[in-house]
Order: C-alpha cells, then sequence, then structure tokens
C-alpha cells in the first residue's frame, strides 16, 4: 500500500477530548474519528488493526468447533421480555420502536436472540453440544462514555454460545474458551490474566473475565501469590481483625447533634471508625432491607444484590428513610427496625459494643450488640475488598492492579433455556432445557487495550501479529531517483513475498516522515536515505527495540523477512 493512495490523515497535536493512552494514539495516528459521544468511526487503519484481532479470534474459535453466523442487530422487545431482561439491563440497553410502535432492543448482546435460533431447530442430545458464535457492532448506552473505544456506546465484539446437555458437558466447554482465549490475547501479544468477576445482568454463577494490565485500566483486581484473582466486584478478601472488649456494656443513647457521617460521629464520640456500624437502607424490588457494614468499610452493591437477587436494588430515599426507620438519613440503626429484612457484613458478628444510629435525629446509640441489641436475618460478604486484606484461600496479603477487561466467559446454565422453554429431548427422550455458556470478545477494546501496554513517548508499538501493516518502507528523497527505485524495488519484492507492506512515498521532509513512522508504529521500518546511494546499504529499524541494523540494499528483503517471521514465531501458540 501507498501512503500517497492510503487516508491515514495523523495528527501533531492531541485533541483535547483525548482522555488515555489508547485514545490519544488512536485519534493521532490516523486510527479512529469521533462522530458523538462514544461512537467512532473506524478509518482504513484503524479497520486493518480489527480485522487482523478478528482473524485471530475467528481462527481460535473455529479451532474449538465454534460456528459462524450472524445475528441482527434489532431484536424484538418480546424476546428481552421473555427473560425479563428488558427490564433488568435498565437504561443501558437502547431501545427503538419502529412505525407500528414495536419496540426493539440494538443488541449489547445477543443470548435472546441465539437461544431463540437454537429452541426452534435443536431437539436432540445428539445434535449436541454446539456453538454458535459471531463477529457483530454492539451498542449500549452508556452513561459516561470515555477513553475513547474502551467504554465506548457502539463497538465491535465477538458473543459465542455454547448449547449442552449438562453441566457436565458444558464445563469441557468452558474450559477449552478459556485455553481459546489465552491463545488468543497471546498471539496477539499481551500481558493479560484470566481473573474472577461478577457476572452482571448477563447473570451465570461461574465467569472469568480476561483483564490485559494496564495503569489507566478501569478496572482494579485483586490478587494472591496463590493464584486467586478477581475482580473488585468479586473479591472476598478477609478484612483487618480488631480486638473488642468482650465485656458487653449497658446500651446508652448519645446526642450526636448534626453528626451524620462515620467521620463526625467517631470524632465526636472518641472512637474509632472499626467501632461503629453503618446501616443502610435499600428498596430492592419493593422492599425494604437494612444493609449493616463495619464503619471503616465500604459497601459492595453488587455483593449485597447476590444475596438478595433483586431486578432492581437502589438506596432508599430519605422519605422512605424516615418512613421505615422513623429518623431521618445519617442517624439509622439496627435496634428497633420492624418488618426490614436486615443483612449483615461478616465483620459484624465479630463486634461487640458497637455505634449504631438510634433511628431519631441527632442521637446514636453506643455499646450496641448483636442478639441483645438486635438480631440479623443473614451474614455475607457484602464488601469492597482494599489492599491488604488477607487471601481467603491462603491467608496471604491481597495485592492491587489495574486493567481493562477484554473478554469475559459465563457458565449461563439453564437461565435463558428455563424461561424461553428452549428444551431438548434427552437419550431416554425425556424434555430438559438446555445448559448454556457464553463468551465475549470486545474487539475494539482489544485493540485499545495493545496500544495501552504497546506504546513509548513518540507514539504506537504494534506487535507484528495485529499490526496494520509489517513493514514500513521509507525513502527519505522521492526526487531522488536512485533512492525512489531503491524503495520501490523493495516495496515490490516484499509485497511479492507476502509481506504487509506501507511505502511513504510522500514528497515530505524526512523529519515529518520518521515522525509519522513512529506515531504509526509499524514493526518494522526500511529506511531508503543516503547511505542507499553512497555505500549501497538501507537501514532496517526495530521499532519495538529501537534496533537498527545496516545491510546492503540487494539484501534488505531477506533480512527483513526474517525478522518478521521470527517475530511471528514469538507470537504463535
Amino acid at each position: 500500500m501507498r501512503w500517497s493512495e492510503f487516508f491515514l490523515p495523523t495528527l501533531k497535536e492531541t485533541p483535547s477530548e483525548a482522555e488515555i493512552i489508547s485514545h490519544k494514539l488512536m485519534l493521532r495516528a490516523g486510527l479512529i474519528r469521533k462522530l458523538s459521544a462514544g461512537v467512532y468511526n473506524l478509518l482504513p487503519l484503524g479497520l486493518r488493526v480489527s480485522k487482523k484481532v478478528e482473524n485471530i479470534v475467528r481462527e481460535e474459535m473455529n479451532r474449538v468447533g465454534g460456528l459462524e453466523i450472524l445475528m441482527p442487530v434489532l431484536g424484538p422487545a418480546e424476546l428481552w421480555q421473555e427473560t425479563g431482561r428488558w427490564d433488568v439491563y435498565g437504561k443501558e440497553l437502547m431501545r427503538v420502536k419502529d412505525r407500528h410502535g414495536r419496540f426493539f432492543a440494538l443488541g449489547p448482546t445477543h443470548e435472546e436472540i441465539v437461544t431463540d435460533i437454537v429452541r426452534h431447530d435443536v431437539r436432540s442430545y445428539r445434535q449436541l453440544p454446539l456453538i454458535l458464535y459471531q463477529i457483530q457492532t454492539k451498542f449500549r448506552d452508556e452513561v459516561r462514555p470515555r477513553f475513547g473505544v474502551v467504554r465506548a456506546r457502539e463497538f465491535i465484539m465477538k458473543d459465542a454460545y455454547s448449547f449442552h446437555c449438562d453441566e457436565a458437558d458444558l464445563k469441557k466447554t468452558y474450559d477449552k474458551m478459556h485455553e481459546a482465549y489465552t491463545r488468543i490475547f497471546t498471539r496477539c501479544g499481551l500481558r493479560f490474566g484470566p481473573v474472577e468477576a461478577d457476572s452482571g445482568a448477563i447473570g451465570g454463577d461461574v465467569t472469568h473475565e480476561f483483564m490485559v494490565f494496564a495503569e489507566t485500566g478501569e478496572s482494579q483486581v485483586f490478587a494472591c501469590e496463590c493464584g486467586f484473582a478477581a475482580t473488585v466486584d468479586r473479591a472476598d478478601g478477609v478484612p483487618a481483625a480488631y480486638d473488642f472488649d468482650k465485656t458487653l456494656k449497658p446500651l446508652e443513647k448519645v446526642a450526636t447533634p448534626d453528626k451524620r457521617t462515620v467521620e463526625e460521629v467517631t470524632a465526636f464520640l472518641g472512637k474509632q471508625a472499626w467501632e461503629l456500624v453503618k446501616t443502610m437502607i435499600y428498596n430492592a424490588d419493593g422492599n425494604y432491607v437494612a444493609a449493616l457494614v463495619r464503619g471503616d468499610r465500604e459497601m459492595n452493591e453488587i455483593k449485597l444484590n447476590k444475596v438478595l437477587g433483586a431486578v432492581s436494588l437502589v438506596m432508599a430515599t430519605p422519605e422512605e428513610i424516615q418512613q421505615v426507620t422513623g429518623g431521618p438519613l445519617g442517624f439509622s440503626g439496627p435496634v428497633g427496625l420492624k418488618n426490614v429484612r436486615v443483612i449483615a457484613d461478616r465483620t459484624v458478628p465479630a463486634m461487640t459494643n458497637m455505634v449504631v444510629g438510634a433511628n431519631q435525629a441527632d442521637a446514636h446509640l453506643v455499646n450496641v450488640n448483636l442478639d441483645r441489641d438486635f438480631k440479623v436475618d443473614e451474614v455475607d460478604d457484602l464488601v469492597l475488598a482494599v489492599e491488604g486484606d488477607k487471601c481467603r484461600r491462603c491467608g496471604r496479603p491481597l495485592a492491587t492492579w489495574r486493567g481493562i477487561e477484554v473478554g469475559q466467559i459465563f457458565k449461563l446454565g439453564t437461565k435463558y433455556s428455563d424461561k424461553m422453554k428452549a428444551h431438548f429431548l434427552d437419550e431416554h427422550g425425556n424434555e430438559k432445557p438446555f445448559v448454556m455458556g457464553c463468551y465475549g470478545i470486545g474487539i475494539t477494546r482489544t485493540v485499545a487495550a495493545a496500544i495501552e501496554q504497546h506504546n513509548d513517548a513518540d507514539g504506537i508499538i504494534w506487535p507484528v501479529s495485529i499490526a496494520p501493516f509489517e513493514v514500513h518502507v521509507l525513502p527519505t528523497n522521492v526526487s531522488d531517483n536512485d533512492l525512489k527505485s531503491t524503495a520501490e524495488t523493495i516495496y515490490s519484492d516484499l509485497t511479492a513475498r507476502g509481506v504487509e507492506v506501507l511505502i511513504d512515498d510522500r514528497d515530505e521532509r524526512p523529519g515529518t516522515k520518521f515522525k509519522d513512522a513512529d506515531l504509526v508504529g509499524i514493526p518494522f521500518r526500511v529506511t531508503v536515505g543516503e547511505k542507499a546511494a553512497k555505500e549501497g546499504k538501507v537501514e532496517i529499524r526495530t521499532r519495538k527495540t529501537g534496533e537498527t541494523i545496516k545491510v546492503a540494499r540487494e539484501a534488505a528483503s531477506e533480512a527483513t523477512v526474517k525478522l518478521v517471521e521470527d517475530e511471528k514465531r514469538r507470537l504463535a501458540v
């Protein structure tokens, strides 16, 4: 490909809208252009990289027996209503109405549609297992689109779905997908790790996210030397224990005028945050719940809702809190609550003589004790983990790192097949629901994650496996016929040998060409400059290391091909 015939609009300055490295470099290197908030045009260079990632994904999906299909973006509301996700998905689900007044969803994921396909055409256990996948545009109405294509409202995703006769068969495919994802991200040249995660609106009891290590990543991961790793939503570390006085003291009500926060109350009473219990009132599908956590920890609403299994979980309003507890916001406590489900974090039963709200304005209770003064209905892990918590598996401290989620795999069980009456006949002629799994990879997000890991002050450094071109031929002066001829010969030789080449045939100053070359980040650059004329040599530079070798121009193609092939072998699995 000739630069002069290619659409590659690079930018010298970083647009003000850009936030993280990948966003800045994708704009500057001419991969994307913004259309509206969270919606981007993929320009030729960006599309070439996306197609490289797609091809790797496609090869590995085919390798584990996946069959590629293509499902519509538009899904009728009736399918989403069958599973209940029309309401559960909330405002992130983009909804449109046709001219007849019928609602459709712009698919953020396709569990309903693929289950509808299978329930009509798969009837026997002999047709199982079945893996169907697509590479398709997805839509999610993000409340705050940001970071370019990392958190976009429209994006490209691979989504696969598997159908099985039982959980044992699902596990086999789940493990195969885990291995396939490991191969995919290794081939893409990424440093990554699989971590336990929350399934969110997709559902299912078992799920792993594949996280690319990145300081700018949105996701916080907790990990231990024993091999445990989980997202902040799922991490269940053991909080620090404190030495509570085991002598139960008499319950007292104390005045705490206008003291509502943990910091205000504990400072006023001369207590530590870990001696106080926060009582938070939630509305869960119309029923009120009191959740209790130690004052030095933060509530994890995802964990709470795992216990509750609610479709809608929201903090109660000040008016609702007054109605439920008898007191205003900031003074809630578990003592005397009636007709309210009370759930306590696992740290609460170890506490004695605790401080809680008195359920009346400007007052708290001190020396409150579980069982003597109040009861709880359930005890579970309700708090966000923090660095330094102990690993629940081995007892060592948990460390944290940040990452970008690029893929996730789920064991769905019968969540969708039960609700959609998707059944098959087993070997005994009995009707059973399909056991399902689903497996997603963000294609465009993977591109951004690769840039987050592979860049320097000058621009992108593409792994050869997903680079838009493998070699960049750069004649420093196209007005010099000898240099131009040498560059054209190398370009033709490499192209004939199957190498993907971009030749910079623009009539620009060498400095401009070199800056653009580093910005775009093609793995190998063959520079045809003055030395080609004077010494008969060209320079081959490796973008990743900056290493440059000089070779006779007659040997340039052979030397370049070897470098490309060596790098490809390094990433092969």
